[in-house]
């Protein structure tokens, strides 16, 4: 029954929220069709959260049901869904948020949406269109960044304000764009080509915030993925959520999970990149300090050795053992020549005492004959010859007057 109330006895909040309660808890169970989105686990719970969508009208419910309950559909069900599912409206007074709590699910076939979205997206892979070949590198440190946005909204500031805050001196060229609707998909693509032709734009961002699937299938537009994929400019996508998906995400030569996260991922943080210059110039000190270090003390231990600590010592050294190589040399030749002089000697005088000289000397003659012929046997001679006789101190001549055989 209705509550009577007035300015002078106005009722509590917990009063309506109680009363909303008590009448939407009598309610039964229904069967309820729609389609499931931002379905998740519940960490450390055995509950499933989710959405079902009305699949003719944007209007839909959050749901609750038991994990259980969720995984005994067979095939499994996943986002993008479509179900029947039976359930009882619950009204949660103290949160003030209605939610079916679903007792059963059972499966009616793929959303029209997904399924058209999937056989694109089927097409478009087979033309090796999200092949990871055709990805661009983006630049380190772009100067100026292309942004595809709403007009005034919270995926512009998001990645504005996060930029600006790595590398204050990033600048951007925006160009607005319809996020959503019919008309969505064309207006990106425009902006794209004015971007793209830009020849000091280095990196494209497509931003937008989080929406349902509907919001969203422009960035799943495939005149959006073809212009996309046909652009020499480097393309990011940051469309929506970490949960959401459109193709463009597939397409893109970097899918950010958020606007925020491409800020992030393009423009590097000015503090990060100077700790890491002053932490390179650091180790650079410390190995040129090690290498000093380390050469000092080859040097020290080089300059320690004899050679160079005391190099006259080992030089006095080296020229005492040639003196006395000299010496010991010169007594050998000296002992050698010596030897030499005695054989000499003693061979002169084996020599002098075998000559003919010798031989004179000691009272003998040698007689020649006219041409110097040595006689040495009477058939040589005959009486009448005139023969030479040779003595130590001369020669004579001889007459043979007769002959005498022995």
């Amino acid at each position: 029954m209705a509550l009577e109330t007035s300015p002078d006895a106005p009722a509590a909040v917990r009063t309506i929220a109680n009363g909303i309660a008590s009448w939407i808890n009598q309610l039964g169970a229904v069967w309820v069709e729609g389609q499931l989105t931002d379905v998740s686990i519940g960490r450390g719970t055995t509950t499933v959260f989710g959405t079902l969508r009305d699949t003719d009208a944007d209007i839909s419910l959050r749901f609750t049901c038991n994990r259980r309950v969720f995984e005994a559909v067979d095939p499994p069900v996943t986002d993008g869904s479509r179900v029947l599912v039976n359930a009882k409206p619950n009204f949660f007074a103290r949160r003030g948020t209605l939610a079916l709590a679903v007792n059963e699910i059972r499966h009616v076939g793929i959303g029209e949406l997904l399924a058209r979205i999937e056989r694109l997206k089927q097409l478009l892979a087979a033309e090796d269109l999200f092949a990871a070949y055709r990805k661009k590198k983006l630049p380190f440190l772009p100067h100026t960044i292309g942004l595809i946005c709403g007009r005034d909204s919270a995926a512009e500031r998001d990645v504005l304000e996060n930029a600006k805050r790595r590398w204050p001196a990033v600048a951007f060229r925006i160009e607005y764009a319809s996020v959503q609707g019919p008309s969505a998909a064309g207006e990106v693509m425009n902006a794209l080509r004015k971007l793209d032709a830009d020849e000091a734009v280095e990196v494209i961002v497509i931003a937008r915030g989080g929406g349902s699937l509907e919001d969203l299938l422009p960035f799943s537009d495939e005149g959006l993925i073809r212009a996309v994929a046909k652009t020499g400019t480097p393309v990011v996508s940051a469309i929506g959520h970490e949960p959401d998906s459109p193709l463009l995400d597939l397409v893109a030569d970097l899918r950010a999970s958020t606007p925020t996260d491409a800020a992030k991922r393009i423009v590097p943080d000015v503090r990060e990149e100077l700790d890491g210059v002053r932490q390179l110039r650091e180790r650079g000190v410390r190995a040129i300090n090690s290498w000093l270090d380390r050469e000092t003390h080859a040097l020290a231990a080089v300059r320690s050795r004899p050679a160079l600590a005391a190099p006259v010592t080992d030089l006095q050294r080296r020229g005492d053992e040639i003196l006395a190589l000299v010496e010991r040399n010169r007594r050998t030749l000296t002992h050698r020549l010596d030897r030499a002089s005695d054989d000499i000697t003693h061979r002169l005088a084996s020599v002098r005492a075998l000559s003919p000289k010798a031989t004179l000397e000691r009272g003998y003659s040698v007689l020649q004959l006219a041409d110097g012929t040595a006689v040495r046997e009477m058939a040589q001679v005959a009486p009448g010859d005139l023969l030479q006789a040779r003595v130590t101190d001369g020669r004579f001549a001889v007459e043979v007057k007769s002959e005498e055989t022995k």
